[in-house]
């Protein structure tokens, strides 16, 4: 499997990005989605994920009612819509796959079998 997520970049507090990660080589709906970010001197935290069927989405309390995770099952692409964005929001995000195998980890790092290289996602005050 490869994931390679883009569509980050530098916006003004307030503004909006819409990250992308691209799936390839495996099956896509065989794997739920996550996204993860990591701010500099900080530990990798969960944002959101969605299950392989699409029907189930779950958020970081940070983001909640800000950010939107979505599944584009004809291009085996996973989105981030990021609104409302913060300076706090400023991090390298990644996007990361796992298997399913009965039950979706979706907040575990540890669980996720495939990880893209991350996007730098900047907001200014």
């Amino acid at each position: 499997v490869q994931l390679q997520a883009f569509g980050g970049g530098l916006v003004q507090s307030g503004g909006s990005l819409r990250l992308s990660c691209a799936f390839s080589g495996r099956t896509f709906r065989q794997y739920g989605m996550g996204w993860f970010r990591q701010a500099p001197g900080k530990e990798r935290e969960f944002v959101a994920a969605i299950s392989w069927s699409g029907r189930s989405t779950s958020y970081a309390d940070s983001v909640k009612g800000r950010f939107t995770i979505s599944r584009g099952s004809a291009r085996n692409t996973v989105y981030l819509q990021m609104n409302s964005l913060k300076p706090e929001d400023t991090a390298i995000y990644y996007c990361a796959a796992q298997a399913d195998r009965g039950t979706y980890y979706y907040a575990a790092d540890g669980k996720y079998d495939y990880w893209g290289q991350g996007t730098l996602v900047t907001v200014s005050s």
